[in-house]
């Protein structure tokens, strides 16, 4: 993998070199993306999904996709 190297400025220097992206672009392929509802064959199943999903986001002992003991 070919790296790509930036020379910036920086204080008290002159240049530095930096190191740029290391990711590939993408984007997802495929007509089953994101459609959650068609995997899950029972309603209870799609109504547990979306319970969990609400309280990993909303509930008071989760916050985000964080573990804190205090919110932010």
């Amino acid at each position: 993998m070919d790296y790509e190297i930036e020379e910036k400025g920086a204080p008290n220097r002159e240049k530095v070199e930096v190191l740029g992206a290391t990711y590939e672009a993408g984007k997802p392929d495929g007509e089953d993306d994101g459609r959650w509802r068609h995997k899950l064959a029972s309603r209870d199943e799609k109504l547990r999904y979306l319970r969990s999903g609400e309280r990993y986001w909303y509930g008071k002992d989760w916050y985000g996709s964080e573990k804190r003991k205090n919110p932010a």
